[in-house]
């Protein structure tokens, strides 16, 4: 069973960085896509960033694009998000997930494809 456990939310004013981590377990995640995904208050869950185990594939959306970087650390199979830049829009829970996938662009491209999911983090940018 795939456990992701977040951490590194909390409170930032506007224009600062933090980094998010999420610990994962239970599987062999050779051939796993890892994502970044956000729910803002009264807002459905996005899309924010995935990456391949490897970390040889990544893909933003574009509102996080040339701010936020997704990476991996394949020797304590935990990925990262380094968030720079950041923005009131910004607040949000964010969440780790896991797609058993090898087709990288076939899951970015159908999100839904993640089906594993951590418990989120809070993150709140302040004005």
């Amino acid at each position: 069973q795939v456990q992701l456990l977040e951490s590194g939310g909390g409170l930032v004013q506007a224009g600062g960085s933090l980094r998010l981590s999420c610990a994962a377990s239970g599987r062999t995640f050779s051939s796993y896509i890892m994502g970044w995904f956000r729910q803002g208050p009264g807002k459905e869950r996005e899309f924010v960033a995935a990456s391949s185990w490897s970390g040889g594939s990544t893909y933003y959306a574009d509102s996080v694009k040339g701010r936020f970087t997704i990476s991996m650390d394949n020797a304590k199979n935990t990925v990262y998000l380094q968030m720079n830049s950041l923005k009131p829009e910004d607040t949000a829970v964010y969440y780790c997930a896991a797609a058993s996938s090898s087709n990288f662009a076939i899951t970015v491209m159908f999100p839904r494809r993640f089906d594993n999911w951590g418990q989120g983090t809070q993150v709140t940018v302040s004005s």
